[in-house]
């Protein structure tokens, strides 16, 4: 589970989500929200558009400078003849040092829906020395552009040849901010949408070193979830359940507090490690040898660790998360929203689990046994009544992780955008955020099922 006392990042950055949706354009939100099921002949849009650019051609078509398509299994982006140098002072170590860097930009993607925020996926393999930025610069429903905003700095280590990864505080041009991974209009309630972006990636590396960054997967969802305390109930379709690892986050408390205050806060790199090891992931002794080797589970540990946010001081930045899953072989992750239930299914009958973010009180999900502001589960399959089945990593063992939660219930709980705290207070929800990782040559059965819900 996330600190409970720590709203804020997730409560500003989901208020674009939230805000009244008015006009035209909020009625048409709302009624590509009537039914929970997939969209039908002549149904409205769905209110998510996900791209990504990952085949050679995708990278062939961008502007490169410096940078080149990598053919071969898994196409990417490398470094080819740096533009120049350039000094960056790490602020988590007070550093500064000198980087060769080359860029990439991609074209402009016209979202499917103008979006009231965006956030952005990314997978990689950065050797030590090498990092990457990524960048977005965006336009305005009424004609004028966003600044270039920095959506991350990323590398997948963190050894003294490293940067320390960080998303960017204190970015905005009064009608939108940057909040740790997500861009968000302002003010939604004033009409104003993000109607296309670019994304820019800028490689970097050592002066004098032949090593470089490849990139192998780029792209970001863009959203306008209608404003909604309920949504529609969806039905039953599925009884499945995937064999997916069980790890409890709380049998980790108190380890590494450097790391977001040890294992209570780690909701987001618990599940991300069960649903990488669902896929095969796994760890050498080697990369775990840092672990104290009385602690359980030390993959855990080494998940909070590397998806360690040193801005946002925690392990829940959620393209972080989504790039840690794809430093392991043939995986891939990106973060999308989902519009139901029935959408899940989907993935599950195709065998593709889910890591879903959800906040409620604790009288709104019967066995929890808590409440939170922000918490991370793993949904891996549903019963024949409907129900969902959660490795829920806020569990006391791991033999308690796998859940039963009633469907009417997780589902509101997910797919809200607007809720009522312990004290009466409205704060937000995060409107069917989620986590997806797959593999980077997925079936055709698990491409259907991603193509269906937008993820390519």
């Amino acid at each position: 589970m996330s600190r409970a006392e720590q709203p804020s990042r997730r409560t500003v950055l989901a208020a674009a989500v939230v805000a009244a949706v008015t006009g035209s354009a909020g009625t048409a939100l709302a009624d590509s929200t009537a039914t929970a099921g997939g969209a039908g002949a002549g149904a409205p849009a769905r209110p998510i558009d996900n791209r990504a650019w990952t085949t050679y051609t995708d990278w062939r078509s961008g502007t490169a400078k410096g940078t080149r398509a990598v053919a071969g299994a898994r196409p990417g982006l490398a470094m080819a003849a740096p533009l120049g140098t350039l000094d960056y002072r790490d602020p988590h170590t007070g550093k500064t040092s000198r980087w060769e860097y080359a860029t990439w930009t991609s074209p402009v993607h016209r979202l499917s829906v103008p979006a009231t925020e965006a956030v952005p996926s990314w997978n990689a393999h950065t050797p030590a020395g090498t990092w990457i930025q990524i960048d977005l610069k965006g336009t305005y429903s009424d004609g004028t552009d966003t600044p270039w905003y920095v959506m991350g700095r990323w590398a997948s280590g963190d050894g003294d040849q490293d940067i320390r990864r960080t998303s960017v505080d204190d970015q905005g041009d009064g009608k939108s901010s940057v909040w740790t991974d997500t861009f968000a209009i302002d003010s939604p309630s004033s009409g104003l949408r993000l109607v296309s972006y670019r994304l820019r990636l800028t490689l970097h590396r050592r002066p004098g070193t032949r090593l470089t960054p490849t990139v192998w997967r780029v792209g970001a969802m863009g959203s306008a979830v209608p404003d909604r305390f309920t949504v529609p109930a969806s039905t039953p379709g599925l009884a499945q359940e995937l064999p997916v690892p069980r790890y409890s986050q709380e049998i980790h408390v108190g380890q590494y507090p450097e790391y977001d205050n040890g294992g209570e806060a780690w909701c987001s790199p618990t599940s991300s490690q069960m649903i990488i090891e669902y896929w095969g992931g796994r760890l050498t002794p080697e990369q775990l040898s840092w672990v104290d080797p009385d602690y359980a589970d030390p993959q855990v540990c080494h998940a909070a660790r590397y998806t360690y946010d040193y801005q946002y001081a925690g392990c829940g930045n959620w393209p972080f998360n989504a790039a840690y899953a794809a430093t392991f072989k043939d995986l891939q992750g990106v973060v999308t929203r989902l519009a139901s239930l029935t959408e899940l299914e989907t993935l599950i009958a195709a065998g593709i689990p889910a890591i879903t973010s959800q906040s409620f009180l604790k009288e709104e999900l019967t066995g929890a046994g808590y409440g939170t502001a922000g918490h991370l589960m793993t949904v891996i399959g549903f019963t024949a009544e409907g129900d969902v089945i959660a490795n829920d990593p806020a569990s006391p063992s791991n033999e308690a992780v796998r859940r039963v939660y009633k469907r009417r219930e997780f589902e509101n709980i997910w797919l809200r955008t607007k809720r009522y705290n312990a004290s009466g207070k409205v704060v937000s929800g995060t409107g069917g955020v989620c986590y997806l990782y797959f593999p980077a040559r997925p079936t055709p059965r698990q491409r259907a099922a991603l193509e269906a819900v937008g993820v390519r």
